[in-house]
């Protein structure tokens, strides 16, 4: 991404925090410190990619790569009131050797639609550094047609994820703005479980990106912090429980079920969290609440690894509102499998239907600090 980035002519002025690892659904580290949400100090603006969410919401930078194994481009995008592609697998070249990891991708995140089309169609191509990568490359349009007699799925739980009353309020409303525009909107249930989401990506994160953190565990354990140490003995159990065959069999039944209940439909929409946000600088190692239940994992809160198990669809995650502490909340435009142009046409009609665009009405108000005069 950074060759691609330096070669189109961009100016990368600044590294954003992540977790360490890249593990956490939140963004803070014995490295450096806490990430806040631009919206509300409180809380975190997610993660891995919580830096460049947070960046993008405070206005310092107009564009943000971000990267994807578990929702770390979607979550921080849903929580800072940002945009964020996980583009289809391999359609962006990733950097070996978990480029060859499935789940994962990297992408653009940005503050409108159309500047994250931009950024898209600089890092959209093969490279020969990553053999998964795509050819021949796509280009994305900027203008689409409207969305007047799309079919579009809504699926407000994914099965049995549990979801905070407003985030329901504003993914309904969001949904009835595209029926509004002419749009056909169907509710939809999937049979999905948490438990047999977790049960497949453990055994698949144990062998693949939580083996290589093990890796670095075993050797500088001290130094890291409590949530990679506790992801680590989870994927590693998860690994042990559980063939990688029959995780892959778990995964192939999930996009089954997937590709089935969007057949109908032009793409599907849901919330990127069921949570209204993670309280900053917490790694939550027991669970937390959710719309009145118990979750045990970060990752059981949003409503994003699904799509990384069925990565080969791309999704384009945008807001949808705001919950009652601030916090912006997000909406998933899931596409069929490479069908890109999809998301981002539905996504241009929101952006049009209810704008977002860092209007005077959708920017976090900043203290600005003025520093002492000498």
């Amino acid at each position: 991404m950074i060759d691609r980035v330096l070669a189109a002519g961009g100016l990368i002025h600044a590294r954003t925090t992540t977790p360490e690892f890249c593990v956490a659904a939140f963004t803070h580290s014995p490295l450096w410190g806490v990430t806040r949400n631009p919206w509300n100090l409180d809380y975190s603006p997610g993660g891995s990619s919580g830096g460049a969410g947070a960046a993008l919401a405070a206005g310092t930078t107009t564009l943000a790569t971000a990267s994807d194994i578990g929702g770390s481009t979607r979550g921080p995008a849903g929580f800072t009131g940002t945009v964020g592609l996980k583009a289809s697998y391999g359609r962006i070249a990733g950097v070996a050797p978990l480029s060859m990891d499935s789940y994962r991708g990297d992408g653009p995140m940005a503050r409108t639609v159309d500047d994250a089309i931009l950024l898209a169609n600089v890092l959209i191509g093969p490279d020969p550094r990553d053999h998964s990568s795509l050819r021949p490359a796509i280009t994305l349009p900027h203008e689409y047609p409207s969305v007047e007699g799309m079919r579009i799925a809504l699926c407000l739980r994914l099965g049995d994820f549990p979801i905070e009353p407003d985030i329901e309020a504003n993914t309904r409303a969001l949904a009835q703005s595209l029926v509004d525009a002419g749009a056909i909107v169907e509710e939809i249930e999937l049979p999905w479980t948490r438990d047999s989401m977790a049960a497949a990506v453990k055994v698949h994160f144990g062998t693949i990106m939580g083996a290589s953190v093990a890796e670095v565990a075993r050797v500088h354990g001290d130094l890291l912090a409590d949530y990679t140490l506790d992801n680590v003995a989870i994927t590693s159990k998860g690994a042990a429980e559980m063939s990688f065959l029959d995780g892959l069999r778990k995964e192939t039944q999930m996009q089954r079920e997937l590709a089935e209940a969007m057949a109908p439909f032009d793409a599907l929409i849901c919330p990127t969290s069921g949570t209204i946000a993670f309280p900053a600088g917490e790694s939550l190692l027991d669970g937390l609440t959710v719309a009145g239940q118990h979750v045990n994992t970060t990752a059981e809160a949003l409503l994003t690894l699904p799509f990384n198990v069925a990565n080969r669809c791309p999704v384009l995650a945008v807001p949808s509102g705001h919950a009652h502490n601030g916090v912006p909340t997000g909406v998933q435009i899931v596409g069929h499998t490479y069908d890109e142009p999809t998301v981002f046409r539905i996504g241009k009609a929101l952006e049009k239907i209810r704008p977002w665009a860092y209007t005077d009405q959708h920017q976090p108000k900043l203290n600005v600090v003025t520093p002492a005069s000498s």
